[in-house]
């Protein structure tokens, strides 16, 4: 993997991670600094699998 291509992979994970932390807040009714670290986790899982799941489709 080239510099520009680690860098559009970069920049995908964090377009989906901000995303999805963003929906993770505006869904939950309180936050509390252990929903932080919950909902950040969970939004980087979810930017991994939304990056394999467009690649699967898109590299075929």
């Amino acid at each position: 993997m080239d510099g520009r291509t680690a860098l559009r992979a970069v920049g995908e994970l964090l377009a989906w991670w901000a995303a999805l932390a963003v929906l993770w807040l505006v869904l939950i009714s309180s936050v509390h600094p252990l929903e932080y670290a919950v909902g950040g986790a969970v939004a980087a899982v979810g930017a991994l699998a939304a990056r394999a799941a467009r690649r699967a489709v898109t590299n075929r």
